[in-house]
């Protein structure tokens, strides 16, 4: 049970709004420390997220092997002859076995291919751009291969010469310095002399990545998830962790090494939701788990990689390993851990240290499967938590319950719980939550009840589903409603995190999503704003709240169809408490941490006791997020319409009141005398 439970007293949110409310914080009861992992970040591949989002590559297929393999790629001839082909004889290695080539005969002013880029390629005048190419040449070619950055109108924006290509596969890389801007520009490469050239592996990276790193990730995209401030990054997924069927799966070791040695695979995202379809969506591995474990470094975040458990997805192909051919899915588990943990003198350390990275990541958390479930998990998954803790016992397992956690899913979650009842060892338990947003405010009191003594719970994947999917207010005051119960409970909810991550305009398979952008812009939902303010604001010790109002407590009636004046309806049976509270201490600053959430369509007014303080003051702060209607939603027009906003307290005494605007989450910074 929760030491420090929220006491309300329930009422319909009408009759709530025209009756005092009392909130009760007794600072003087300190109750359980607030889990510092609490509030993290989940990343997947989906909507675009990681080629030609987060992983700065701006060349699109840049290995020739999508399915269609000139695909974003066109010929350039200019006054010459010649053909592009797809050729597989002698390729750079066997993992990347499709290559480009030029056939000259004659070159004119320049023969070759150029690519697009995601949608075309953003460059911005001044800053620089790497560009490297694998390339090779028959005995006779006797000229160069030239590269240049060409604008909407074929204006040249930046150009240098590549080099003279030799018989044998080389690397030739040079720096293209931008000497204007340009939204849509194409990369061209082109030969100058009779023969055959082949190119392969062409990247084209801009110099400014974020901590500048080579075959790093996109700035102002890695800036909007420092600016979260979380406590972990969980990666790759999500259901590309399983793959439409087991060849598809995400295998960590493909994705580590030279990126000219990492296997393309197809995005299992391309056809996954009926009517959302992207047929060419591919997963080049350059941003792999290498680069996972520095970004979490980067974001000093803890990484929570998830690994396949020998399963596909099981919504799609249901493909699993039998149990006496889990052996590579077990040991592939174990040498990540060397990977991330081991000492230099140990293999998969060795690999770590030859990468560029002699020290380990200090790794502490890993899981097994995604969203599996029923006995087919339950064979399986006890497997290699036995192994794991075996070799590395401190190290926390996170295994899933199910998909869901009520109407169709339920009885997948209740196996999952009825099994860590019965004996089935568990450390953390990952629930995910696509609800709508009354689903939300209704289970803010989800856990607790929840068993101190069993595992802690990961609230892995959530996101209030509005109608039409909206990313809106309401949805975002609905999850932060639900975060207080999170909060509240942090001694039983050891993490949670918002999914999906990002989605590319015009490229998405899912909505909501928490950021938004396209290759030169992004904004954060209301959502956004919502996790990274209860994250900055968490608490590191929780506070008894109690939250009582003098209206009377009666069933409320069923709830009328969905409304577009941002009023959130009550359900039979199911009343609200009056505003959704919780408290805490920073112990840093020493100041009181009280959120309050109205998610109700009138302003609500409260009497703030802070029961054991003598005052407050002489000044607090408040950060609100709130907007005239909960359909409201952020653009890349206007990005923050709903953004957070701070003002100075003037606290009065121990007992204040303080009027909270509809649809919005406010947190109160106050320091308090005792």
């Amino acid at each position: 049970m929760n030491l420090f439970p929220l006491v309300v007293c329930f009422a319909g949110s009408l009759a709530a709004a025209e009756a005092p409310i009392h909130v009760t914080v007794d600072t003087a009861v300190p109750g359980h420390v607030v889990s510092p992992l609490l509030h993290g970040i989940f990343f997947e591949d989906i909507n675009y997220g990681a080629d030609g989002g987060l992983y700065a590559e701006l060349v699109q297929n840049r290995s020739f092997e999508h399915a269609e393999h000139l695909f974003a790629w066109g010929t350039v001839n200019r006054g010459g002859d010649g053909d592009v082909t797809i050729e597989t004889a002698a390729p750079l290695n066997p993992r990347n076995p499709h290559y480009v080539r030029l056939t000259v005969r004659d070159p004119g002013k320049g023969f070759g291919i150029a690519n697009d880029g995601f949608g075309g390629i953003a460059v911005k005048q001044g800053e620089n751009y790497f560009l490297s190419v694998r390339m090779r040449a028959n005995a006779g070619y006797a000229g160069d291969v030239n590269a240049a950055l060409e604008d909407e109108t074929g204006r040249v924006i930046a150009s240098d010469c590549l080099g003279w290509a030799g018989p044998d596969w080389a690397p030739m890389e040079i720096t293209l310095k931008a000497a204007v801007s340009a939204l849509h520009a194409r990369l061209v490469l082109v030969a100058t002399a009779k023969g055959h050239v082949d190119l392969d592996v062409v990247s084209l990276f801009p110099e400014h990545t974020f901590k500048n790193r080579r075959n790093g990730v996109r700035a102002d995209l890695a800036q909007m998830l420092a600016d979260l401030h979380p406590a972990f990054l969980r990666f790759p997924g999500g259901c590309i962790v399983e793959g439409m069927d087991l060849p598809n799966r995400y295998q960590w070791k493909d994705t580590i090494g030279d990126i000219a040695e990492r296997p393309q695979n197809w995005n299992r995202w391309q056809d996954a939701i009926r009517g959302q379809t992207a047929p060419q969506y591919y997963q080049t591995y350059g941003l792999g788990f290498l680069e996972y474990f520095q970004l979490c470094e980067d974001l000093s975040c803890e990484p929570l990689p998830i690994l396949n458990c020998g399963m596909a997805c099981q919504f799609q192909s249901k493909q699993t390993v039998p149990l006496k051919q889990l052996a590579p899915f077990l040991q592939d588990a174990l040498d990540l851990i060397e990977f991330a943990n081991g000492a230099v003198d140990t293999p998969w350390g060795a690999k770590r240290a030859a990468l560029g990275h002699p020290a380990p990541f200090n790794l502490k958390m890993l899981g097994v499967g995604n969203e599996q479930w029923g006995e087919t998990y339950f064979e399986r998954y006890p497997v290699f938590y036995q192994a794991i803790k075996a070799k590395y016992p401190g190290l926390n397992i996170v295994t899933g319950a199910g998909p869901g956690v009520d109407a169709g899913d339920y009885d997948r979650w209740k196996l999952a719980w009825d099994k860590f009842k019965s004996g089935t060892p568990a450390d953390i338990v990952d629930e995910h939550y696509y609800r709508p947003p009354q689903w939300f405010l209704e289970n803010a009191t989800r856990y607790d009840a929840q068993d101190r003594y069993g595992p802690r719970i990961f609230a892995g994947e959530f996101a209030a589903h509005d109608r039409g999917r909206r990313n809106n207010l309401r949805a975002a005051i609905a999850e932060a409603a639900f975060m207080t119960g999170l909060v509240r409970n942090s001694d039983a909810v050891a993490m949670s995190s918002y999914a999906p991550l990002f989605a590319k305009a015009g490229a998405t398979q899912w909505t909501p999503d928490l950021i938004w952008f396209d290759n030169t812009r992004v904004y954060g939902s209301p959502s956004y704003y919502v996790q990274a303010l209860f994250a900055k604001n968490r608490p590191d010790v929780a506070l008894p709240v109690t939250v009582e109002s003098a209206a009377p407590v009666e069933p409320a009636p069923a709830p009328p169809p969905a409304t577009t004046d941002g009023k959130v309806p009550v359900p039979a049976g199911k009343p609200l408490p009056a505003l959704f509270v919780v408290a805490g201490r920073d112990e840093r600053t020493g100041e009181l941490v009280l959120t309050v959430v109205n998610p109700f369509a009138d302003p609500r007014t409260a009497e703030i006791e802070l029961r054991g303080a003598s005052g407050a003051g002489p000044n607090g702060r408040l950060t609100a997020l709130a907007s005239a209607s909960a359909d409201d939603e952020n653009s890349f027009e206007a990005p923050r319409k709903i953004a957070p906003r701070d003002e100075v307290l003037q606290i009065p005494g121990a007992t204040f009141p303080r009027t909270f605007p509809a649809n919005s989450l406010s947190i109160l910074r106050l320091r308090i005398r005792q």
